[in-house]
């Protein structure tokens, strides 16, 4: 994985992205990972890789080994589970896990409708990427403010113009 440019951000966003890397980093199995906005927006990916033009470059397995893929799919996953938490009157989605024959989906509350995704390999232990988000979301929960969801949504856009020329 290559650490997607800092360079500007503030301390927060920064953090964020930092937690993110660990995340990808420590957890055996985890391919790439996505925090998405309460209205389906990519903010933050360990994927460098977000751009059409990045996914063209990079053939990777996975949700055409882009993280704006994986977002996409976070998004509508947890629509859906929002949607049958209503029509059950369970209350609020906490997570969701898929697991499929050649890999698993992960997708965890935030805060605000924000939602963190995880596609992992078949290989990779549930109990510990589910560990390891919780950890994640309790870390950046308090912090995924507006602005700062603002901020990251700026950056990527700045960061796609920029590969785009």
């Amino acid at each position: 994985m290559t650490a997607p440019s800092t360079f500007g951000l503030s301390s927060e966003a920064r953090n964020l992205h930092w937690l993110l890397t660990n995340l990808v980093e420590e957890v055996p199995g985890i391919q790439s990972v996505a925090v998405v906005s309460s209205d389906g927006l990519l903010l933050l990916s360990s994927d460098p890789g977000h751009t059409e033009q990045s996914r063209q470059k990079v053939k990777t397995k996975g949700p055409k080994g882009s993280s704006a893929d994986l977002a996409t799919i976070v998004s509508g996953i947890g629509s859906l589970t929002v949607g049958a938490a209503r029509l059950m009157d369970f209350g609020g989605v906490k997570h969701t896990m898929i697991a499929m024959d050649e890999g698993s989906l992960f997708v965890m509350s935030i805060s605000d409708g924000s939602l963190l995704g995880v596609h992992g390999s078949a290989e990779c232990d549930m109990s510990v990427v589910a560990y390891h988000m919780a950890l994640f979301v309790g870390r950046a929960g308090h912090v995924l403010t507006p602005e700062l969801r603002s901020e990251l949504r700026k950056s990527l856009e700045a960061e796609s113009t920029g590969s785009a020329q």
